[in-house]
């Protein structure tokens, strides 16, 4: 039988009878803050030094298999607010996640019935023909640099006046070893995103790892707020709660933001590229929008492998190399005074220096991980430092210095 809830409107009438209802406490909720409330200030800090460091350690060590885990993760994340919305037309928690779940598997199989048979083809051909490709470019480099003849060079230094160096300059040799060094470099720098990072989220993690994660943290999100929400000690839960807002912000403004910039920069280097018929177009494309979801990378990446294919693919002509930069300077000025201030903005509240240090240092501790992580964490850092800049200026050590006081 149901109870029902007594009516907190004016004109209702008060019950003439009732009944007590025994109140019901959560004894290990209770023992948990008392025990936390009886830490010192210090053995709190140390606990939270040990806990961040744990998790640091832990991220370290397992980052070659969290890459589907944290995607599905963000997924969660980036769908929670269409399951809320769910949740207020009448479907439960699990059958919005669930709807959610299906629509996600629906366009992602679509998508690969579609795109996979053209990507795969483009993919094997291209690993096919990438050595070939740099030699090739090399080959023309060091063509041109022979025409690039040592007395030209010295003639220009002597007009500075700096016959001495003009005197011991080998231009042939310097172009020649530079253009080789650079030929390597962008050998590694192709092969660490092809091999590096599809190695990390392949087919199968895409498939069935992060729809499976996402799915569990549509369903449990809210559970697993309120599970940390009573961890929190009560004397400090508004102010952890004030900080959670404001990561909240900065992470949905990344997040969300971000998807639909990777969305847009994939179909344009896509369907641009494949436009001006550049040998494995498509695929520069797509892989271009997929690492746009890390700041940089993608739109570097299009720039590199389209500038290399174009140039030996259109040889000794130039219209293709123009076009194909002509198509990613668009993409890169679309997505640095369009895209990115109107879809993220200053959500992340973060300097273009400190992302690209973000990046630069995420990368190197946990590799490709890292990369996915370096934003987010960065802004969550950001609005932590933030909300503590706040809390400095509302003290009295900011309003009411020492000196004042004496």
């Amino acid at each position: 039988m149901s109870q029902r809830k007594p009516s907190l409107r004016a004109d209702s009438a008060l019950p003439t009878t009732a009944p007590l209802q025994p109140v019901q406490v959560d004894a290990d909720a209770e023992m948990r803050q008392l025990q936390w409330a009886g830490l010192s200030p210090e053995r709190q800090l140390t606990l939270w030094g040990l806990t961040l460091l744990a998790l640091g350690l832990a991220l370290y060590f397992l980052s070659p298999v969290l890459a589907p885990f944290v995607a599905g993760t963000a997924l969660g994340y980036l769908l929670d607010p269409v399951a809320d919305r769910l949740q207020r037309l009448g479907l439960s928690r699990l059958g919005a996640a669930g709807l959610l779940l299906v629509v996600f598997l629906f366009v992602v199989g679509t998508a690969a019935v579609v795109l996979v048979p053209i990507l795969s083809h483009q993919l094997a051909g291209f690993i096919t023909s990438l050595p070939g490709y740099l030699q090739t470019l090399h080959g023309l480099l060091t063509q041109w640099s022979e025409r690039v003849t040592s007395d030209s060079i010295n003639g220009w230094l002597q007009e500075f006046g700096l016959g001495g160096a003009a005197a011991t300059f080998d231009a042939q040799k310097y172009i020649s070893d530079l253009t080789s060094q650079a030929a390597t470099l962008f050998g590694d720098f192709v092969k660490s995103l092809l091999w590096r990072g599809y190695a990390l989220i392949n087919v199968i993690s895409l498939i069935v790892i992060t729809p499976v994660v996402a799915f569990y943290m549509l369903v449990d999100w809210d559970h697993m707020v309120a599970v940390i929400d009573d961890l929190i000690p009560p004397r400090h839960r508004d102010d952890v709660r004030s900080l959670a807002r404001d990561i909240d912000r900065a992470l949905a403004g990344f997040v969300r933001g971000q998807s639909l910039v990777c969305l847009f920069l994939g179909v344009w280097y896509a369907v641009g590229l494949s436009a001006i018929g550049l040998n494995f177009g498509f695929l520069i494309g797509v892989s271009a929008g997929f690492l746009s979801f890390i700041p940089y990378v993608g739109s570097i990446t299009a720039f590199v492998l389209s500038i290399i294919v174009a140039v030996v693919q259109g040889w000794p002509h130039v219209h293709l190399p123009i076009e194909a930069v002509a198509i990613v300077t668009t993409g890169l000025i679309m997505d640095g005074y369009v895209l990115s201030p109107r879809l993220v903005g200053a959500s992340v509240g973060l300097h273009p220096v400190w992302i690209m240090f973000a990046l630069l240092a995420f990368g190197a501790l946990f590799g490709f991980t890292g990369l996915i992580l370096a934003v987010p964490v960065a802004a969550a850092l950001g609005a932590f430092i933030r909300f503590l800049a706040r809390r400095y200026r509302a003290s009295a050590l900011y309003q009411h210095p020492i000196s004042d006081r004496a």
